[in-house]
């Protein structure tokens, strides 16, 4: 979950059954995509938030990113409260209606992010998320070819006598010109059938698959559904709120999960400007 410092905006997030570093830039990728490319990235100390390709994502879209210190729980406050506020205003609903899929999950969650979190006027700031958050104007997103180079991922490898690399227990061709080179290998978690070779910073070709075993990493998020309470009675208040937003949208709008750029698939600190 991203939450913006200064206006408390709940900037985007999603429900999923693991945390680990891609499902971590799955909500960043998303997060940037819908608002802009944030000044600093304010996370804790988990394993997923200290990864070498989180660290490029940030690098390449020109974030600092900052951790928290270890056994300092203060300046994470703010995420406690709205943690908080989740459970006890949007979750009672959702336990109470019962959700079939994830994508239904986080389709419900983020309509009521819009319609209902960004819209209360805050206890502190006495104004809306999104009033505050927009004050100064819409936010300038981010060149989406930027954004595509910033969520690939990058690994090290020496070329073999016979001009391949192996990665995640695929084996590619390369150039020739490269053997006994080492090289970074540039490749999209979701579809390793396609990597970009660099040597020495500058372009190298690419990695021709010789043998595919995997053409997805495991890291990549795979969502299943949660349980589902067939007997909630009561009204589908998560259901006005999705119907809500939807109007407030227009028709024929996509779904919050449509968001997200093709090929991408946890919960993150707090995201300040």
């Amino acid at each position: 979950m991203l939450v913006d410092d200064y206006s408390r905006l709940l900037v985007h997030a999603r429900w999923m059954e693991e945390e680990n570093t891609r499902a971590g830039q799955d909500v960043l990728r998303a997060g940037v995509t819908r608002r802009g490319v944030p000044e600093h990235l304010y996370l804790d100390n988990g394993a997923p938030y200290r990864s070498s390709q989180l660290e490029r994502s940030c690098a390449v879209l020109g974030v600092h990113l900052v951790h928290s210190r270890p056994y300092a729980p203060q300046g994470r406050g703010k995420q406690e409260r709205l943690n908080r506020y989740i459970r006890e205003r949007f979750l009672t609903e959702a336990e109470a209606a019962g959700i079939e899929s994830f994508a239904e999950l986080n389709d419900s969650f983020m309509a009521w992010a819009e319609q209902v979190a960004n819209t209360r006027v805050h206890a502190e700031t006495k104004q809306t998320p999104i009033a505050r958050f927009l004050a100064e104007g819409p936010p300038q997103r981010p060149d989406p070819a930027l954004v595509r180079e910033a969520f690939r991922w990058s690994s090290s490898r020496r070329v073999t006598k016979t001009a391949t690399v192996s990665l995640f227990a695929n084996r590619y061709q390369v150039d020739p010109a490269l053997v006994g080179r080492r090289v970074e290998l540039l490749f999209d978690p979701e579809d390793l059938s396609v990597i970009d070779v660099v040597c020495d910073g500058a372009p190298a070709g690419a990695a021709v698959p010789f043998v595919i075993d995997r053409h997805v990493h495991k890291a990549v998020p795979q969502a299943g559904p949660p349980e589902r309470h067939d007997d909630a009675p009561g009204v589908d208040y998560l259901g006005l709120v999705r119907l809500a937003d939807e109007q407030a949208q227009g028709a024929g709008q996509i779904a919050y999960r449509e968001l997200e750029l093709p090929g991408f698939g946890a919960e993150t600190d707090e995201e300040a400007r």
